[in-house]
């Protein structure tokens, strides 16, 4: 079946990863994730130059005058705060105006009051108890016993006056506004509003006030609402309180008892030890175990090559805690150092060390541990997050020393942005030496994060062995001696080696595999054929005996098997990184040398047995995309070169072939092509072969016999 066949079939890359990836295999990168959890929450909650701290409390008297070791401006919370409260506290209760219903309201109960009392007045039958019981039984009002003696002792002519009088005293009382806590003066008032029409005795007053008194009550109401929307509104209204010092000033003298304020301008300072809080290492701790659970985990899900080394995972902890560990002694108390935190660097170095998926999720939650350590600043987060995307960005994919400067630009130029998108709505408050500040920070943030990669790729390279992108660059010059040898004697086999590395670099770009690696990988995929050249066919002269022709199958294949061992010998040799490495013995895997296990077969007499061992490539099969796709171009140069397709469709067919091949004999099977990286592989080879191997055209024979002197014809003729 072909490619085409079978592509919609493709298994998923991270189904197939996750059925070869045991947990034995990960456990030591998880052991690694969790020990920098570990140290990334040491990182976040210790306390860095202790030596300069001291551990005051309030109401302890200190030892030694305290002075600002740098001119320090900053807004006291405590001050602040203080102010505040002192604002809402004056703000006095807010009370609605007078509820117009409730002054009839209690007049009329007035009068129902009244011809109640009357109705026990004048029933014959009731006894003094029963009046007295009845009349102190009248909801909503309380008469002392005195007064209700009198009121069923007075008079029948002295009963109307006060029937009389009782309604109006209320109605003159209720016209003012009388709130709950008034209550109490409003019936003292009460004696002065009695008699004014009709003059009465002194026991007929006493009743009227008693009356009075009783049926009196509050028409206005605490508002709560209204209250607490005006002591918000108080505090509102408080401005920040701003404290500063100048560098040298004394912030706490030697022999004062130490205060509130003095603690908080310590701890602005920087110059306060706290005690070891547990609760706030317990809430570091999840922090930073949620982030690195999220990284882990893409990288569990996502990343198989991560897993197969330990490097990897130790790489990643590493430069992660040392960048964590620059957040923290730059980014908290300051006001312009943390906008030279390069931040980018660690961007441009996963994303080029790993992929741009990774680097993007590192940084995004570097984000968040600067907002951290920043108490949320969207100004510093957005400045970190977006130049280090931009760098790493601009750093993918680029080559040479120039995609260095062009990241850096990149990184200088989010930066100013980002600060003039926060800045242009304060510009009635600019200060210009302030913009010029914080200006020269971004632009050196920029050539920081340049400067920080370059020499992470060489510190990287040198001490973990990781296969950098300079490290590429420089064995990548025709100079190299081993490349430079494999011009001079075997230059065939250099002439393959061009060949591959440009159908390789354009099928691995094509899939979005690593085209440098890929090309630089082929140009060292056979440099072990410089020992014995005139062995390999594309050394040979046309027309030259073949020395095979004279050796047995077995002696043959082990001289054709030994181009790999010396491959690796000159590779470790010249310190050739070990990705590039990996080409030399993946790009034969185990793949059978067919020609001479044939001869061999045929050569066989009796019960001899030809065993397949001896005539295979030790291997180990293709582990990266980059060696499978150098395997696959290999394979097909080579069977185009010795069939010379007449077409472009025998040319596409051809290199279908050999990749199905491929895949059948199970060489791809541990790499991460999925078949339609197959397909698209094939449709880049395709591309490539035919403006290298295409049709020759046939000229007609000169009629005209050529003159010695005239110079040969050239290659397409």
């Amino acid at each position: 079946m072909g490619i085409d066949g079978i592509v919609e079939e493709s298994i998923s890359p991270l189904e197939a990863r996750g059925a070869r990836i045991s947990w034995r295999e990960r456990w030591p990168g998880l052991l690694i994730g969790l020990l920098f959890a570990v140290a990334a929450t040491f990182i976040l909650t210790a306390r860095f130059f202790s030596t300069d701290r001291v551990a005051l409390q309030p109401n302890d008297v200190s030892p030694a005058d305290i002075r600002a070791p740098r001119a320090h401006h900053y807004v006291s919370e405590l001050l602040t705060e203080e102010t505040r409260r002192s604002s809402e506290a004056a703000v006095p209760d807010v009370y609605d105006p007078p509820m117009a219903t409730i002054r009839p309201k209690q007049v009329a109960r007035a009068r129902e009051v009244l011809d109640y009392i009357s109705s026990v007045r004048y029933d014959v039958y009731a006894s003094a108890e029963d009046r007295v019981t009845w009349i102190k039984a009248i909801p909503d009002v309380t008469l002392s016993s005195q007064a209700i003696s009198q009121t069923l002792a007075i008079g029948d002519e002295a009963w109307l006056r006060i029937i009389s009088e009782v309604p109006l005293v209320v109605n003159r009382a209720m016209r003012e506004e009388i709130r709950e806590y008034q209550l109490p003066l409003a019936r003292r008032n009460v004696e002065s509003m009695i008699g004014l029409q009709v003059e009465l005795s002194d026991q007929e007053l006493e009743v009227v006030s008693a009356l009075s008194k009783a049926l009196l009550q509050p028409n206005s109401f605490y508002n709560d609402e209204k209250t607490e929307a005006a002591r918000q509104a108080a505090r509102k209204a408080v401005e920040p309180i701003a404290v500063s010092f100048a560098e040298g000033e004394i912030i706490v003298r030697a022999g004062d008892i130490v205060d509130r304020l003095d603690v908080e301008a310590l701890e602005q300072m920087g110059l306060h030890r706290a005690a070891w809080d547990w609760w706030q290492v317990g809430g570091s701790g999840l922090f930073v175990l949620t982030l690195t659970a999220l990284i882990w985990l893409y990288l569990f899900s996502f990343v198989e090559e991560f897993w197969k080394r330990v490097q990897w995972p130790l790489l990643l902890a590493l430069l992660m805690l040392v960048f964590l560990l620059l957040a923290k002694l730059v980014l908290p108390l300051h006001t312009l150092l943390p906008f030279f935190y390069p931040l980018a660097a660690l961007a441009m170095v996963l994303g080029s060390l790993f992929d741009l998926r990774l680097a993007t999720l590192v940084t995004l939650c570097f984000g968040l541990v600067i907002g951290y350590l920043t108490d949320g600043s969207p100004q510093i987060v957005t400045y970190g997050v977006v130049s280090a995307l931009a760098g790493a960005y601009m750093l993918s994919g680029g080559e040479g020393f120039t995609s260095f400067v062009r990241a850096g630009g990149s990184v200088a130029l989010a930066s100013v942005l980002v600060l003039a998108a926060f800045r242009l709505p304060e510009h009635n408050s600019l200060d210009l030496m302030g913009i010029l500040q914080l200006g020269g920070a971004a632009l050196a943030n920029g050539v920081l994060a340049a400067s920080l990669t370059l020499l992470g790729f060489f510190l990287l390279g040198a001490i973990f062995g990781v296969t950098t992108m300079l490290q590429l660059i420089d064995i990548a010059r025709p100079t190299h001696p081993l490349l430079k040898d494999l011009v001079l004697k075997a230059p065939g086999t250099y002439h393959h080696t061009i060949l591959i590395s440009n159908l390789a670099e354009r099928a691995a770009t094509t899939i979005g595999a690593d085209g440098n690696l890929a090309r630089v990988g082929s140009f060292y995929h056979d440099i072990g054929k410089t020992i014995r050249p005139h062995f390999f066919i594309e050394n040979q002269l046309e027309g030259a005996q073949n020395p095979f022709d004279l050796l047995d199958p077995y002696t043959s294949t082990q001289i054709i098997l030994s181009h790999v061992r010396d491959g690796l010998d000159l590779a470790r040799k010249h310190r050739l990184p070990k990705r590039v490495q990996a080409f030399i013995p993946e790009h034969h895997g185990t793949r059978l040398v067919s020609f001479f296990h044939n001869k061999a077969l045929e050569q066989a007499e009796g019960d001899t047995v030809v065993r397949e061992e001896d005539f295979r490539y030790p291997g180990p099969k293709p582990q990266s995309r980059e060696t499978a796709i150098v395997m696959l171009a290999d394979g097909c140069e080579a069977a185009v070169r010795a069939n010379r397709p007449s077409s472009l469709e025998e040319l596409d067919e051809m290199v279908r072939h050999i990749i199905s091949q491929r895949l059948v004999e199970g060489q791809l099977d541990e790499c991460d092509l999925t078949l339609r990286d197959l397909d698209r592989t094939r449709k880049a080879f395709v591309e490539v072969l035919k403006g290298v191997h295409h049709p020759r055209i046939r000229y007609p024979e000169p009629a005209v016999a050529i003159p010695a002197q005239t110079e040969p014809a050239g290659e397409d003729e």
